[in-house]
């Protein structure tokens, strides 16, 4: 005998169906079903019965929610009519709108693409939320809907526009990094030469424009960066890995500037004009910083690492640096 099916459950799988049908394009009962698979196990269920709900929402004779069906094309897509709001759920505040909003703004390269996915119906929301005219609102919801236009994140260098990334090459990488799955990739490296490897993904870095893989190259023991937009190709495998224990991402990140290049520090010394070398001053190079105050400049001495993101650093300052020298740290 059948098992009826259990109304409140019914009734929170339609939510959640309702919070990730988008208003700005269709999106399939697969694409929901996925969504819901890798958000929360609870709601992992056959693609059939998401067709039904979805079928049973879209339905003329259902005024309730203002659901249209694209039957052009197969599989069908499903979004919010034109005029219609969309859902807007009262647990979602103007301080969590705001938070959600700058984390798909700061974070989107650096969380797990189908966590991405899963939440666009949550920033979708944020984003009408933040955007509807302020009306009768209160003078605190005002105040946060402006936040947005109050905070930038500026560049310290020259801005670069990001380099191209295959989509599907991220995609597999990131599901591979949260899964901790063996990796399978297709690198041309600064060179041009292009050549496959199996790897163990195991932290993504951001560095201005361009972001890294951390990983390990299967047979080796030491860490190794791959540039992102490098990857020609990439295949997560099934075969998952234990993380290395003695791995740790933050200190990778102060031993190894990344490039494709071994790490390697210098005891670097040079003088520096004082317009140009006061915020050296206030930020230093290093902990170990020394600065001796000259008539003209400044006499700067640290321990840092040496990499083409340095050299092209003192050439930035032209005439106003000089008498660099670079000792080499065994």
């Amino acid at each position: 005998m059948a098992t009826r099916p259990d109304p409140m459950k019914t009734m929170q799988l339609t939510l959640e169906l309702l919070k990730r049908i988008r208003k700005d394009r269709d999106v399939t009962a697969a694409e929901l079903q996925k969504q819901l698979k890798d958000t929360d196990s609870r709601f992992e269920r056959d693609l059939r019965t998401i067709q039904r709900l979805l079928e049973s929402l879209s339905s003329p004779d259902n005024p309730s929610f203002a659901i249209e069906r694209n039957d052009r094309d197969k599989p069908y897509g499903y979004r919010w009519k034109k005029d219609s709001v969309g859902l807007m759920l009262p647990s979602l505040s103007a301080q969590e709108a705001l938070l959600l909003t700058l984390a798909k703004q700061q974070l989107a390269n650096l969380l797990p693409v189908r966590l991405m996915k899963s939440m666009e119906g949550f920033f979708d929301q944020a984003s009408r939320q933040l955007s509807n005219p302020a009306g009768n609102a209160s003078t605190q919801t005002r105040l946060e809907r402006e936040w947005l236009s109050k905070v930038r994140v500026l560049s310290t260098s020259q801005p670069l526009l990001p380099p191209t990334v295959a989509a599907l090459a991220f995609q597999e990488v990131s599901d591979a990094l949260y899964g901790n799955q063996w990796l399978e990739v297709t690198y041309k490296n600064a060179s041009g030469h292009e050549a496959s490897y199996k790897i163990m993904p195991l932290g993504l870095v951001q560095q201005g424009p361009r972001m890294y893989l951390a990983c390990q190259f299967d047979g080796h023991d030491n860490y190794r960066c791959l540039a992102l937009h490098r990857m020609v190709s990439a295949k997560a495998s099934t075969l998952t890995f234990e993380r290395p224990a003695d791995f740790d991402l933050q200190q990778l990140d102060d031993d190894l500037v990344f490039s494709e290049e071994e790490a390697k520090y210098i005891r670097l010394s040079f003088w520096i004009d004082k317009s140009n070398g006061l915020h050296i001053v206030e930020c230093p190079l290093s902990a170990d910083q020394t600065v001796v105050e000259l008539v003209d400049g400044y006499e700067i001495t640290a321990t840092v690492q040496d990499s083409d993101v340095l050299a092209r650093w003192l050439r930035g300052f032209g005439d106003g640096v000089s008498e660099v020298t670079r000792e080499q740290i065994a």
